[in-house]
């Protein structure tokens, strides 16, 4: 069983930045790898960006590439993403969400584990 918590999320305007923290319990986190989602009011979850369990490997939806970066410190259990240049369509509830396998997909049926989220408002 594997247990997620994000933490990070808050208020800032935009062009600001957010560094979004999911703490994970289990033996999947080392050999999974983690998506990032997010949800707007009255839109689908999306993904925004993973990486593969070693971090060798990340992908990013287009509307966040150059802006957002994932990383992750197996040591610790924990993944990163820095959020840079917020803009108000970024607000939303971020997910973390970890597979039991180690390939980034960017579709959410294929991850096993979520955790509650955490709420981005970005301000204009």
């Amino acid at each position: 069983q594997v247990e997620l918590v994000e933490s990070g999320g808050g208020l800032v305007q935009a062009g600001g930045s957010l560094r979004l923290a999911c703490a994970a319990s289990g033996r999947t986190f080392s050999s999974g790898a983690m998506g990032w989602f997010r949800q707007a009011p009255g839109k689908e979850r999306e993904f925004v960006i993973g990486i593969s369990w070693s971090g060798g490997n990340t992908y990013a939806t287009d509307s966040v590439k150059g802006r957002f970066t994932i990383s992750r410190d197996n040591a610790k259990t924990t993944v990163y993403l820095q959020m840079n240049s917020l803009k108000p369509e970024d607000t939303a509830l971020y997910y973390c969400a970890v597979r039991t396998a180690t390939t980034v997909l960017s579709a959410a049926r294929w991850y096993d584990y979520w955790g509650q989220g955490t709420q981005v408002t970005v301000s204009s």
